[in-house]
Protein backbone atom coordinates (compact mmCIF):
# COMPACT_ATOMS: atom_id res chain seq x y z
CA UNK A 1 0.00 0.00 0.00
CA UNK A 2 1.55 3.38 -0.88
CA UNK A 3 2.81 5.60 2.11
CA UNK A 4 0.31 8.65 1.39
CA UNK A 5 -2.54 5.74 1.50
CA UNK A 6 -1.26 4.31 4.53
CA UNK A 7 -0.64 8.04 6.19
CA UNK A 8 -4.70 9.03 5.15
CA UNK A 9 -5.69 5.37 7.04
CA UNK A 10 -3.57 5.88 9.92
CA UNK A 11 -5.31 9.26 10.30
CA UNK A 12 -8.95 7.65 9.49
CA UNK A 13 -8.33 5.42 12.63
CA UNK A 14 -7.41 8.11 15.02
CA UNK A 15 -10.62 10.36 14.31
CA UNK A 16 -13.17 6.67 14.46
CA UNK A 17 -11.44 6.36 17.60
CA UNK A 18 -12.00 9.78 18.75
CA UNK A 19 -15.40 10.19 17.33
CA UNK A 20 -16.98 7.36 16.56
CA UNK A 21 -20.74 8.27 17.57
CA UNK A 22 -21.20 11.05 14.73
CA UNK A 23 -22.49 9.85 11.75
CA UNK A 24 -21.17 11.77 8.40
CA UNK A 25 -21.49 11.72 4.86
CA UNK A 26 -18.85 12.08 2.25
CA UNK A 27 -19.11 15.16 -0.29
CA UNK A 28 -16.99 16.30 -2.91
CA UNK A 29 -16.19 20.07 -4.40
CA UNK A 30 -14.83 21.44 -7.36
CA UNK A 31 -11.92 23.44 -6.18
CA UNK A 32 -10.33 24.59 -9.47
CA UNK A 33 -10.55 23.01 -12.78
CA UNK A 34 -7.69 20.59 -12.10
CA UNK A 35 -8.19 20.48 -7.86
CA UNK A 36 -11.05 18.33 -6.18
CA UNK A 37 -11.65 18.23 -2.76
CA UNK A 38 -13.51 14.90 -0.91
CA UNK A 39 -14.39 15.46 2.54
CA UNK A 40 -16.79 14.07 5.50
CA UNK A 41 -19.72 16.50 6.88
CA UNK A 42 -21.85 15.69 9.49
CA UNK A 43 -25.14 14.05 8.40
CA UNK A 44 -26.99 16.32 10.61
CA UNK A 45 -25.16 19.62 9.10
CA UNK A 46 -23.51 19.22 5.93
CA UNK A 47 -22.08 22.60 6.04
CA UNK A 48 -19.44 21.03 8.78
CA UNK A 49 -16.75 19.19 7.87
CA UNK A 50 -16.12 16.10 10.55
CA UNK A 51 -13.57 13.42 9.63
CA UNK A 52 -11.12 12.89 6.75
CA UNK A 53 -10.37 15.50 4.14
CA UNK A 54 -8.82 15.18 0.80
CA UNK A 55 -7.67 17.40 -2.56
CA UNK A 56 -6.54 16.03 -5.17
CA UNK A 57 -4.63 17.09 -8.61
CA UNK A 58 -6.59 16.19 -11.61
CA UNK A 59 -8.38 13.30 -9.98
CA UNK A 60 -5.20 11.21 -9.13
CA UNK A 61 -2.20 12.90 -7.22
CA UNK A 62 -2.66 14.26 -3.39
CA UNK A 63 -1.90 17.75 -3.00
CA UNK A 64 -3.88 17.71 0.69
CA UNK A 65 -4.32 15.39 3.09
CA UNK A 66 -5.45 15.63 6.95
CA UNK A 67 -8.58 15.55 9.17
CA UNK A 68 -11.42 18.04 10.25
CA UNK A 69 -13.40 18.40 13.66
CA UNK A 70 -16.58 20.00 13.52
CA UNK A 71 -15.44 22.10 11.38
CA UNK A 72 -12.30 22.81 12.15
CA UNK A 73 -8.39 21.41 10.61
CA UNK A 74 -7.34 19.30 13.65
CA UNK A 75 -3.97 17.75 13.94
CA UNK A 76 -1.15 17.57 11.67
CA UNK A 77 -1.67 17.70 7.56
CA UNK A 78 0.38 17.13 5.16
CA UNK A 79 0.49 18.88 1.84
CA UNK A 80 1.79 18.42 -1.99
CA UNK A 81 2.70 19.84 -5.24
CA UNK A 82 1.09 18.53 -8.23
CA UNK A 83 3.75 16.08 -8.28
CA UNK A 84 3.33 14.74 -5.35
CA UNK A 85 6.33 16.28 -4.22
CA UNK A 86 5.91 16.92 -0.12
CA UNK A 87 5.47 20.54 0.59
CA UNK A 88 4.46 21.69 4.16
CA UNK A 89 3.69 19.91 7.34
CA UNK A 90 1.38 21.87 9.42
CA UNK A 91 -0.02 21.20 12.81
CA UNK A 92 -3.10 22.69 13.75
CA UNK A 93 -3.78 21.86 16.99
CA UNK A 94 -0.25 23.64 17.59
CA UNK A 95 -0.82 26.63 15.30
CA UNK A 96 2.90 25.46 14.09
CA UNK A 97 4.73 24.61 10.99
CA UNK A 98 6.59 21.57 10.95
CA UNK A 99 7.72 21.27 7.39
CA UNK A 100 8.43 23.73 4.53
CA UNK A 101 10.05 22.41 1.40
CA UNK A 102 13.14 24.25 0.27
CA UNK A 103 12.32 26.80 -2.64
CA UNK A 104 14.73 27.08 -5.01
CA UNK A 105 14.63 31.14 -6.43
CA UNK A 106 15.56 30.05 -10.25
CA UNK A 107 12.79 27.61 -10.15
CA UNK A 108 9.51 29.60 -8.10
CA UNK A 109 6.85 31.51 -10.06
CA UNK A 110 7.24 33.56 -6.12
CA UNK A 111 8.62 36.77 -5.68
CA UNK A 112 9.24 37.75 -1.83
CA UNK A 113 10.04 41.89 -1.02
CA UNK A 114 10.57 43.79 2.10
CA UNK A 115 10.89 47.43 2.59
CA UNK A 116 14.40 46.69 3.93
CA UNK A 117 17.60 47.27 2.57
CA UNK A 118 18.67 43.89 3.57
CA UNK A 119 23.06 43.09 4.39
CA UNK A 120 24.90 39.70 4.54
CA UNK A 121 24.61 39.97 8.42
CA UNK A 122 20.57 40.63 8.25
CA UNK A 123 18.53 37.17 9.28
CA UNK A 124 15.21 37.69 6.74
CA UNK A 125 12.67 34.94 6.72
CA UNK A 126 9.37 35.61 3.90
CA UNK A 127 5.94 35.02 4.91
CA UNK A 128 4.44 31.17 4.93
CA UNK A 129 0.92 30.39 4.58
CA UNK A 130 -0.55 27.18 6.08
CA UNK A 131 -0.96 24.93 3.38
CA UNK A 132 2.17 25.50 1.49
CA UNK A 133 3.11 26.84 -2.17
CA UNK A 134 0.38 24.91 -4.02
CA UNK A 135 -2.57 24.21 -1.71
CA UNK A 136 -2.59 27.24 0.32
CA UNK A 137 -2.42 29.78 -2.30
CA UNK A 138 -5.82 28.04 -4.44
CA UNK A 139 -8.12 30.28 -2.92
CA UNK A 140 -6.10 33.32 -4.29
CA UNK A 141 -6.22 31.67 -8.02
CA UNK A 142 -10.47 31.43 -7.42
CA UNK A 143 -11.24 34.98 -6.59
CA UNK A 144 -10.08 36.31 -10.15
CA UNK A 145 -11.90 36.24 -13.25
CA UNK A 146 -11.50 38.60 -16.31
CA UNK A 147 -13.31 41.40 -16.81
CA UNK A 148 -14.45 40.49 -20.45
CA UNK A 149 -15.30 37.74 -22.20
CA UNK A 150 -12.06 34.68 -22.38
CA UNK A 151 -14.88 33.30 -24.96
CA UNK A 152 -14.63 36.47 -27.48
CA UNK A 153 -11.57 38.09 -26.70
CA UNK A 154 -9.60 35.04 -25.83
CA UNK A 155 -6.32 34.55 -23.59
CA UNK A 156 -3.65 33.90 -25.70
CA UNK A 157 -0.49 36.15 -24.95
CA UNK A 158 -1.74 36.88 -21.31
CA UNK A 159 0.08 36.82 -18.09
CA UNK A 160 -1.00 37.69 -14.92
CA UNK A 161 0.82 38.43 -11.22
CA UNK A 162 -1.34 37.76 -8.33
CA UNK A 163 0.45 40.86 -5.49
CA UNK A 164 -0.34 39.67 -2.04
CA UNK A 165 0.48 42.35 0.55
CA UNK A 166 1.00 40.63 4.02
CA UNK A 167 1.27 42.93 7.74
CA UNK A 168 3.82 42.52 10.23
CA UNK A 169 0.86 40.41 12.35
CA UNK A 170 0.09 37.91 9.49
CA UNK A 171 -2.52 39.23 7.80
CA UNK A 172 -3.29 39.86 4.08
CA UNK A 173 -3.80 43.48 3.74
CA UNK A 174 -4.39 43.86 0.32
CA UNK A 175 -4.98 41.99 -2.93
CA UNK A 176 -4.01 42.79 -6.58
CA UNK A 177 -4.07 41.29 -10.08
CA UNK A 178 -2.01 42.42 -12.44
CA UNK A 179 -2.93 41.52 -15.46
CA UNK A 180 -0.58 41.93 -18.92
CA UNK A 181 -0.50 41.04 -22.75
CA UNK A 182 1.94 39.97 -24.79
CA UNK A 183 0.69 41.05 -27.96
CA UNK A 184 -1.39 44.24 -27.36
CA UNK A 185 -1.02 47.14 -25.26
CA UNK A 186 -3.68 45.10 -22.49
CA UNK A 187 -2.37 46.09 -19.22
CA UNK A 188 -4.67 46.13 -15.84
CA UNK A 189 -4.34 45.81 -12.53
CA UNK A 190 -7.97 44.89 -10.32
CA UNK A 191 -8.19 45.08 -6.07
CA UNK A 192 -10.52 43.33 -4.37
CA UNK A 193 -11.86 43.33 -1.07
CA UNK A 194 -9.47 41.30 1.30
CA UNK A 195 -12.52 40.61 3.23
CA UNK A 196 -13.90 37.78 0.30
CA UNK A 197 -12.20 35.49 1.77
CA UNK A 198 -12.61 33.17 4.56
CA UNK A 199 -10.66 33.82 7.48
CA UNK A 200 -8.13 31.42 7.36
CA UNK A 201 -7.13 32.63 3.77
CA UNK A 202 -6.29 35.49 5.13
CA UNK A 203 -3.78 34.13 7.49
CA UNK A 204 -0.16 33.88 7.08
CA UNK A 205 3.03 33.45 9.16
CA UNK A 206 4.52 37.15 8.62
CA UNK A 207 7.87 37.78 7.23
CA UNK A 208 10.50 38.28 9.94
CA UNK A 209 14.08 40.89 9.57
CA UNK A 210 16.34 40.05 12.01
CA UNK A 211 13.54 38.12 14.56
CA UNK A 212 11.04 41.08 14.10
CA UNK A 213 7.79 40.51 11.99
CA UNK A 214 7.72 42.58 9.02
CA UNK A 215 5.49 44.06 5.91
CA UNK A 216 5.98 42.01 3.09
CA UNK A 217 4.54 41.48 -0.21
CA UNK A 218 4.57 38.16 -2.33
CA UNK A 219 4.34 38.05 -5.71
CA UNK A 220 2.92 35.35 -7.46
CA UNK A 221 3.18 34.50 -11.69
CA UNK A 222 0.02 33.18 -13.02
CA UNK A 223 -1.14 32.20 -16.14
CA UNK A 224 -4.53 33.15 -17.50
CA UNK A 225 -7.32 29.89 -18.26
CA UNK A 226 -9.50 29.84 -21.03
CA UNK A 227 -12.14 30.57 -19.02
CA UNK A 228 -10.51 33.12 -17.87
CA UNK A 229 -9.37 32.33 -14.23
CA UNK A 230 -6.33 31.75 -12.80
CA UNK A 231 -4.11 28.99 -12.67
CA UNK A 232 0.13 28.46 -11.83
CA UNK A 233 2.09 27.64 -14.61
Amino acid sequence: MPYKKILLFILSLFYLGDSFAQETIEKKNRLTDNVTETFQVLKDNNQVKNGTYQAFYRRKTPVAMGIYTKGKKTGQWRFYDPKGRLMQIYNYDQDSLKYEATEYRAASDFVYIIDKAIADTDKVTKPIKAGGRYYGYLPYLGLYKTPFSPYEYGTNGLIAAIELLISPLGRVAEYKVHVISAYSDYDQTITMDVKLFKEEDQKFIPATYNGQPVLSRIVIKCRITDSGGLDFF
